[in-house]
């Protein structure tokens, strides 16, 4: 049997991104078998690549820009010199896509915007993952995650009124908005097979949180009331003896019947039936459920709550995640042999596809590993002229 083609195999993007917005989705694209081409500044590179301090060789290639950048080639290339913009003129017209994250204006600033591009190659497909959008107030503002959790209404929300407003410590947006860039691209590309055509891409921080909120907003715009998932009178972070579990007490008739069965005490159900007597009464239910959830151990309670078939879980850290029997089993850890750090596991592809799986084809690259070959393999610096084939 030969090997499948990959889905992306034959594509050719040109990777403006750093940090992670962008360089979560093109990791994506070349997951899938894009030959993904980095341009990175000579002799910086990627935001990432100096995010902990020392420009050494090993703090330029740390295993945070590892975990966003392989399956790529890194090329540097002095983009504001005359010489560095055509060599990023002759990739174009040999690639299928741009994509950048920088703030809106950027690209046209370099020379390299849609209306530009698409005049050496109609087929060009530009994606630009910005802060909060290319146009409107706020298209100045440097996109980062914070802000946008902040702006969306994201950050505002809490389990509980006295708990003190915080920033969500995992780069929600960035990923987030990282996944519809690679949706706008992926559609993008089934419809240039229809019309011939490229076209601009767009995605914003503030757009993908706003999205996330949907059901949210629904209720917000419809009936001007908030609808937040986590402050619900049945669902809650408990400590037990050894650590905590969550509950979240619904989809079932009733929840409030069974929590009280596995925690051994009274059915208060008959006092409280229904969603509002247990809003109004969510300090009294929860103080009972921390009460009874405090006398024993994880295990016993996941135990006893799963015999009443509830959504329950137990609260980990990360690093007991990563070496769960689960995380192996859906091959989410990925092996990397790396020149600086010795054998490294990297997050995988969450996207699981039988026939073209995801696999090491390119390490992380180090700052400019691969310009000669590039330069070479695309006859870079000679006019933009294409050697026949």
């Amino acid at each position: 049997m030969t090997e499948a083609t990959l889905p992306l195999d034959g594509i050719r993007v040109i990777d403006f991104t750093q940090v992670m917005l962008g360089p979560c989705a093109t990791q994506m694209l070349g997951d899938f078998g894009a030959d993904v081409i980095k341009i990175e500044r000579p002799g910086a590179g990627d935001l990432s690549r100096n995010f902990f301090g020392e420009p050494s060789e090993a703090a330029m290639n740390n295993v945070v820009f590892a975990s966003l950048n392989r399956n790529k080639r890194s090329v540097t290339i002095d983009t504001k010199s005359e010489e560095g913009r055509q060599m990023v003129y002759d990739l174009v017209r040999q690639a299928d896509v741009v994509v950048d994250n920088f703030r809106a204006g950027v690209m046209d600033r370099l020379g390299f915007g849609f209306d530009q591009l698409k005049e050496i190659n109609p087929r060009i497909i530009c994606a630009s993952g910005t802060g909060f959008g290319a146009t409107g107030p706020y298209a100045h503002k440097g996109g980062q995650d914070v802000l946008a959790q902040a702006m969306s209404g994201v950050m505002e929300k809490t389990q509980d009124p006295s708990v003190p407003k915080s920033i969500y410590p995992t780069t929600l947006c960035d990923y987030t908005a990282g996944m519809h860039l690679v949706q706008g691209i992926l559609a993008a590309l089934l419809t240039r097979q229809k019309t011939g055509e490229g076209q601009r891409v767009e995605v914003s921080l503030y757009d993908s949180m706003i999205a996330m909120q949907m059901q949210e907003a629904a209720q917000w715009n419809a009936h001007r009331e908030v609808l937040n998932w986590a402050a619900m009178p049945l669902t809650g972070v408990f400590d037990t003896t050894d650590g905590a579990v969550v509950i979240v007490g619904a989809f079932k008739a009733n929840p409030l019947r069974d929590i009280c069965t596995a925690l051994e005490i009274e059915d208060l159900s008959p006092q409280y039936p229904d969603l509002a007597s247990q809003r109004a009464n969510k300090p009294f239910l929860q103080d009972t459920f921390r009460k009874a959830l405090a006398t024993n151990t994880t295990a016993y309670w996941l135990e006893r709550l799963e015999a009443q078939d509830l959504l329950c879980a137990p609260v980990r850290a990360l690093g007991e995640a990563l070496e769960d029997p689960q995380t192996a089993i859906n091959q989410m850890l990925l092996r990397v042999d790396h020149p600086f750090h010795g054998e490294l596991e990297l997050v995988g592809s969450p996207v699981h596809l039988n026939r073209t799986p995801v696999a090491l084809r390119h390490l992380p690259p180090r700052l400019g590993e691969h310009t000669e070959e590039v330069v070479a393999e695309f006859g870079l610096g000679i006019g933009g002229q294409r050697a026949a084939e």
